[in-house]
């Protein structure tokens, strides 16, 4: 091809659009493409599972981030590990996410924040529900994921960043025994749906991650209150279920979308599994 040939030239922007294209830049890339620019994240949740592998997995790709978790112990070994900036907060304190934000705002903008922190407790029915257990279920998952994305918006509308909701496809599908946690992800997730309306018309992005069956080191041994043997059977006989570098590498890929393109929702689940109720397992495995 010619490069001097009027056809050869690259099309214009007009050009572009006609063709459903993203604007130009070099090499056909959109002209807000994110990939490669150097970001800062916050990442709730960060001492275990899918949390330290997000902050393993932005840091790997070039990003500063800030992992934030209550255990000041498992935050010291990520920093070693990752390189990572860590803060021990509780994100269901007032006082403790204003620190948190104070502290991090001193420190540089603000991009992106993660909110992973969550978590089950309990398998009851509905009719013999824990209403403690719900209620903690509710202030972590539901008003921690809203008083930290609502204290950091500031520093996201200066910098046009993403606020990212890891929810569960128990915010998508109800299942028998897990109704605290059902609601608290079906609440978590329609905050995050109607925050991402209310903001329309901003340069910010709200991206909800919804995960299915992740084995983690803590997450079911947490809901059934450290008892190993029931934690073990959620995954028992399920050919490789998904693990916690899985939903990071999801994570990763929306926020490195261009500005443009908003993941609304993303559900990742492994292959074996194609509900919360229909899991294929291998008997004896």
């Amino acid at each position: 091809m010619n490069p001097t040939d009027p056809a050869a030239a690259p099309a214009d922007g007009a050009d572009r659009a006609a063709a459903g294209l993203s604007p130009a830049s070099p090499a056909g890339a959109p002209a807000d493409d994110r990939r490669g620019t150097a970001r800062r994240a916050v990442v709730t949740g960060a001492s275990s599972g899918i949390g330290a592998a997000t902050v393993a997995a932005l840091r790997a790709d070039g990003w500063d981030v800030v992992g934030v978790a209550r255990r000041a112990d498992r935050l010291a070994d990520l920093a070693a590990r990752t390189g990572a900036t860590v803060v021990a907060a509780d994100i269901t304190s007032d006082e403790d996410v204003a620190r948190l934000v104070a502290e991090v705002t001193a420190g540089g903008p603000v991009h992106a924040v993660v909110n992973n922190a969550g978590g089950a407790l309990g398998n009851e029915p509905v009719a013999q529900a824990d209403l403690d257990g719900w209620r903690q279920m509710y202030e972590l998952n539901v008003l921690g994921t809203i008083r930290v994305t609502n204290a950091f918006l500031p520093a996201l509308r200066e910098s046009e960043g993403d606020v990212v909701v890891v929810t569960s496809t128990a915010a998508h599908e109800p299942y028998e025994g897990g109704g605290g946690y059902v609601a608290a992800k079906f609440a978590e997730r329609v905050a995050a749906r109607t925050l991402r309306l209310e903001l329309v018309g901003e340069p910010l992005r709200v991206i909800e991650i919804a995960p299915g069956m992740v084995h983690t080191e803590e997450f079911s041994l947490t809901r059934f209150g450290g008892d190993q043997a029931k934690a073990d059977a959620v995954y028992a006989g399920v050919p490789d279920p998904l693990v916690a570098a899985d939903i990071a590498e999801a994570i990763r890929w929306t926020l490195t979308q261009p500005a443009h393109v908003n993941v609304d929702t993303l559900i990742v689940r492994p292959r074996a599994q194609g509900s919360y109720t229909k899991t294929h397992r291998i008997a004896g495995a």
